[in-house]
């Protein structure tokens, strides 16, 4: 018969964070467990809260996909590069295929899609899209880009209003900082991508990306946004964290990604998606990284922190 000892650590090995917390045996063990919790719930605000038991490597890299909350907070963390948060995504969304929860992954997968356009901006940026750090280009003579009410520009009326956030939150106080990332930064990153994909009425907003890295990027960022309509991504309507009472199932999930694949493989970007690439959700992770211009791996940052739980208990 199991022992206590090995049903805590068969919970650790299942990324059972939150029941493990609530069992723990020492408080050291506890606060590991709530550090890999705000991690499986893509808690990014609260990624740098200090947790003095958590080892200082597991902490390193949780910082590096934290949201920064003020203005000028060093290091940037996400908004250095996107990257490590992506690849902590792919791993959050194997996790919940894993754990078979798929309502929380659908969630991780809208959450990608939503910021996909900055993955694929982010060579040419030199950053992964930091208000603090937008080209001068934006800006320049000619740009609609952040003019509100302009009918010439393809943007929506919402993105026209995130837009011109942007180009002046760095100025603003905390709260404001916080209240623009909670509900329009995502809106910029579609708008990033309009400018460069699918504008009708082209302005000097790009102008600041040379010509031949413009085409590259033009497919990738093109990419992005079909990505964010395709039938894996609209499940999320159907599941409590959307706005139906449905939770698809593991069937649905896997017709509704092969229709997605299907419908993104137009281009050599969109075509990684048909790749047999090991991910659960396979080519997942090679759209990802052709999107992203270089190769994104799923973390083994939760991995990780599981095993330091199981080896915790054991000892």
């Amino acid at each position: 018969m199991e022992t206590t000892r090995d049903l805590l650590i068969a919970l650790a090995r299942r990324y059972a964070f939150a029941d493990l917390g609530a069992l723990a045996p020492t408080k050291e063990i506890a606060e590991v467990c709530e550090f890999g919790q705000r991690l499986l719930s893509l808690d990014a605000e609260d990624f740098a809260v200090g947790a003095p038991a958590v080892p200082s490597d597991l902490r390193r890299r949780a910082r590096e996909c934290h949201m920064p909350q003020t203005p000028r907070e060093q290091p940037r963390g996400a908004l250095e590069s996107l990257r490590p948060a992506y690849a902590l995504l792919l791993e959050v969304i194997a996790i919940r295929w894993f754990r078979r929860e798929l309502s929380p992954m659908i969630a991780a997968v809208h959450i990608a899609s939503e910021y996909l356009p900055l993955l694929a901006f982010e060579p040419h940026l030199g950053h992964a899209g930091d208000p603090a750090r937008w080209p001068e280009g934006l800006s320049a003579p000619g740009s609609r880009f952040g003019v509100i009410g302009d009918r010439e520009c393809d943007h929506t009326k919402s993105e026209q209003s995130a837009t011109n956030r942007t180009l002046r939150v760095a100025s603003e106080p905390p709260e404001g900082w916080r209240a623009y990332f909670d509900r329009q930064h995502s809106q910029v990153a579609g708008a990033m991508a309009v400018c460069v994909a699918t504008c009708r009425n082209p302005c000097t907003a790009m102008d600041w990306i040379a010509p031949g890295e413009r085409e590259d990027l033009h497919v990738r960022a093109r990419t992005s946004l079909a990505f964010a309509e395709t039938p894996l991504v609209k499940l999320r309507h159907a599941a409590p964290v959307g706005h139906g009472f449905g939770v698809p199932s593991p069937e649905e999930v896997l017709d509704a990604w092969q229709r997605s694949r299907l419908a993104l493989d137009k281009n050599d970007v969109g075509a990684k998606a048909m790749v047999d690439d090991g991910f659960p959700i396979a080519g997942l992770a090679s759209l990802v990284s052709a999107v992203a211009g270089v190769r994104v791996e799923p973390s083994t940052l939760l991995h990780d922190v599981s095993a330091h739980v199981a080896r915790l208990l054991a000892d």
